[in-house]
């Protein structure tokens, strides 16, 4: 996103599309990292739907293929949809 403007020595103010309308506009220095976009590995903001809490709304699709993966303590569960 644009830079809009700096807020004093560590923040600065973005300029957010209208679907994040709902999302504070000031962001800390840490919480910025410089976006060198790769065009094909961009997410699209129009292809997302979010409710009025910002959570996603998501579409169903079929359940191709589940598994789980072991990661010393952890579980790591794998879902391939169509």
């Amino acid at each position: 996103f644009k830079v809009l403007e700096r807020v004093g020595d560590v923040a600065y103010k973005c300029d957010l599309p209208e679907e994040l309308s709902r999302v504070h506009n000031t962001f800390h220095v840490f919480d910025l990292k410089k976006c060198h976009a790769d065009e094909p590995l961009a997410v699209p903001l129009d292809g997302l739907h979010l409710d009025d809490k910002l959570h996603f709304v998501e579409a169903q699709g079929e359940l191709m293929n589940r598994e789980v993966k072991w990661l010393k303590q952890s579980r790591i569960p794998l879902v391939k949809v169509r």
